[in-house]
């Protein structure tokens, strides 16, 4: 079985919310770019991505090198930690 990865950065480019959709698949790298809107929160976006995922128009897939990198635990997870302070830090601003 074929592993497949996935991954959405979502990013302000003023004035709208816009989230990449980065997908690889058997060995071969495709994208896809939406615009969420001006306000929508973050779990607003997480069920935008749900209930249309599949509607989503991803680029012709182009062969890209697969890295199996072995990542340590616990640095995911003080990573993810500093992720969710930036995001949080900035809904206060």
């Amino acid at each position: 079985m074929d592993k497949v990865s996935g991954r959405l950065i979502v990013f302000f480019e003023a004035p709208f919310r816009v989230g990449v959709f980065e997908c690889i698949s058997e060995g071969k790298f495709s994208v896809c770019k939406v615009t969420f809107g001006a306000k929508l929160k973050d779990y607003e976006e997480y069920d935008v991505v749900l209930k249309n995922y599949y509607r989503l128009r991803f680029s012709p897939a182009e062969a890209t090198d697969v890295k199996e990198a072995g990542r340590n635990r616990k640095r995911i997870q003080q990573e993810v930690r500093k992720q969710v302070q930036k995001v949080q830090n900035r809904s206060r601003c």
